[in-house]
């Protein structure tokens, strides 16, 4: 039962049940580019993606300085994804979403860290 609140806690937050739709579209996300999506600080999202691994809904690998999300579905939560993507499946605000995303993922990761923490980040 722990498991079970633990993740509807997670998925409370508008932000993060944004972050969950978008990886449920897309297999990974930088955590730059999951920034960019929100539109919030990096300490932000940090926290948001903190508290949604912590429930066991992502799975995070490190490349270089890179670090890339994607959706763990723990055992037994089938149901509950269907259920989101039916919820999910009529949403304006997640289409808006999925358009953002579309053009962030054309974006390398250097211009977008460049574009969010300036110059000195990701010196060309």
């Amino acid at each position: 039962m722990e498991t079970t609140l633990d993740i509807l806690k997670a998925v409370s937050d508008k932000n993060r049940l944004r972050v969950v739709a978008a990886l449920s579209r897309y297999d990974e996300l930088c955590a730059c580019q999951i920034t960019e999506l929100l539109e919030v600080s990096g300490a932000t999202v940090s926290r948001h993606l903190g508290i949604l691994q912590k429930a066991g809904l992502l799975d995070s690998r490190k490349d270089g300085r890179w670090v890339y999300f994607k959706l763990a579905r723990p055992t037994g939560t089938d149901p509950f994804f269907q259920w989101l993507e039916t919820t999910f499946a009529g949403s304006s605000e997640l289409r808006a979403d999925l358009e953002a995303l579309e053009k962030i993922v054309g974006i390398t990761r250097e211009d977008l860290c460049r574009q969010q923490r300036g110059e000195a980040c990701c010196p060309k």
